[in-house]
């Protein structure tokens, strides 16, 4: 990868279009672990007019929600959504992502939403697009240079055939 110091932010349009594609994603996985916890529940009390404790449950989806961006930034620095849009998220000076700024980036994300999204509009202030939560976790989103597409002739890198006999 280029060196992030070189690549320009995305634009706030490229990253709301990709944080709506992550949105759905979210939404899912908040589905399924709101499903997962009332399997388990029906299973341990065979019922399901017992609730989970309410802030347990939302315990439980922030974490889930918390985990689903960590993980996919510590494994390429990019959710879905933002691979879709060529953005990442690096370190700052190239520094490597590490659990701990990935998890002080969703803390301090939202808090930058609760603070009625002023940290998320920061980036159109900031010479480098930057967040509040971007400054907290030393951590930036950068735009990737596109990708060279194949044309339909190309065969570049294919492997060779034999011939049918």
């Amino acid at each position: 990868m280029p060196d992030p110091q070189v690549l320009p932010p995305p634009s706030l349009l490229r990253r709301l279009v990709a944080m709506l594609y992550d949105l759905f994603l979210v939404i899912a996985v908040i589905a399924a672990v709101n499903a997962a916890a009332l399997g388990i529940q029906v299973k341990l009390l065979h019922s399901a007019d017992h609730a989970l404790h309410p802030q347990l449950a939302q315990l439980l989806i922030v974490a889930s929600v918390f985990s689903f961006f960590i993980l996919f930034w510590l494994k390429q620095g990019q959710t879905l959504g933002m691979q879709d849009w060529r953005i990442k998220l690096v370190g700052f000076d190239g520094r490597a992502l590490t659990p701990g700024n990935t998890l002080l980036r969703c803390c301090a994300a939202a808090l930058s939403a609760a603070c009625l999204g002023l940290g998320y509009l920061w980036c159109l202030v900031d010479r480098r697009g930057r967040y509040w939560h971007d400054y907290l976790s030393r951590t930036e989103l950068v735009l990737l240079p596109p990708r060279a597409r194949r044309s339909a002739g190309d065969t570049a890198g294919d492997t060779p055939r034999e011939a049918p006999d």
